[in-house]
């Protein structure tokens, strides 16, 4: 065990999906736990967050961390084994780019409590508290995480070396990734670790497609039955595929739903929902702007369609506080 190198594999802000993911790599998981000393993994394993802490700085060769940061103990546990590491990979799309808990970022710290532990129907709160960071009950002070205004990904909290997006990732791409340290033969500091092509690259429907696309109207995926060999944009379902990272193995193009865009951008571009809006504009075929207007209104939750996973890590971030209370 001594000269094997050291994982650990922590979760922060998100569902679990990530550390499943892990274990979904099979009988691979075997050859990685032999190769590697993990450490900390508190899903798995027992193991404290004091036995993390007592360790060298730089001992662990690589922390994975999945999920977003919007507590003080998620930030705390990720200083902590940023310290500790060599190498931290960002593994999924709350930790790459917020994730969908991100959309949070559109409503303050306030209307969320007030939804959650007030004004929501099945709330029985008649004193109306709200759960505070520091309480003092018969003299002894209790505790919590103190929540934080908005959702961050990780690398607006610490310095990250690799990114793995997905919701969630693949098992092809994990044991890539854990390949590619244990054997190290990782690219320049910054990547990600998922190919460097737009889905629509990948995607079978991408060979329906005629020389130029021209859609006269926007149907919502419910609202119609859509063709399972047809490229979406094609048929008017609004699909991100064009501006998202391919990697993901077209899971939801399979099961005949349109792409949402968990990988994130593409290479070099910075922000996938604005980039699309300008893939959307040159496809839509209207004659005046009554038409223009009619066609785009169709998109009616925006965010939604085109930041599903990236709200905090896009040029949005968050709705402005200031903005909120003049309303």
């Amino acid at each position: 065990m001594a000269g094997k190198p050291k994982v650990a594999i922590c979760w922060l802000g998100g569902c679990g999906g990530c550390d499943e993911a892990v274990v979904d790599i099979n009988e691979v998981i075997l050859r990685v736990v032999e190769a590697v000393d993990i450490v900390l993994w508190p899903v798995a394993l027992d193991f404290k967050y004091d036995h993390v802490e007592r360790m060298d700085d730089g001992e662990i060769t690589l922390s994975v961390i999945n999920g977003n940061v919007r507590n003080s103990d998620q930030e705390e546990m990720a200083r902590l084994l940023r310290r500790k590491s060599q190498l931290v990979l960002a593994f999924g799309a709350c930790a790459c780019f917020g994730g969908t808990p991100g959309l949070a970022n559109l409503r303050t710290k306030k209307d969320i409590f007030e939804w959650v532990y007030r004004d929501a129907p099945t709330v029985v709160n008649p004193e109306k508290n709200y759960p505070q960071a520091k309480t003092s009950i018969n003299g002894a002070a209790l505790t919590l995480p103190e929540f934080y205004e908005q959702v961050y990904p990780l690398n607006q909290i610490i310095d990250v070396d690799y990114y793995l997006p997905g919701c969630p990732p693949p098992p092809d791409l994990i044991v890539n990734a854990f390949m590619a340290v244990l054997e190290e033969k990782l690219p320049p500091k910054g990547s990600t670790l998922a190919p460097h092509k737009a889905l629509c690259d990948t995607c079978e429907r991408n060979k329906t497609k005629p020389s130029r696309v021209a859609i006269q109207d926007i149907k919502r995926i419910h609202e119609v039955e859509a063709q399972s060999n047809t490229c979406f944009l094609v048929q008017g379902i609004v699909c991100v595929g064009p501006a998202t990272r391919t990697g993901c193995g077209e899971t939801c193009i399979n099961i005949n739903l349109p792409c949402r865009g968990c990988f994130g951008p593409v290479e070099g571009v910075a922000d996938a929902g604005a980039k699309f809006v300008s893939a959307l504009a040159s496809i839509i075929d209207a004659e005046d702007e009554k038409d223009v207007k009619r066609i785009v209104d169709k998109v009616n939750d925006e965010v939604g369609y085109l930041y599903r996973f990236s709200v905090p890590s896009s040029i949005l971030r968050k709705r402005r506080v200031s903005e909120v209370e003049e309303q």
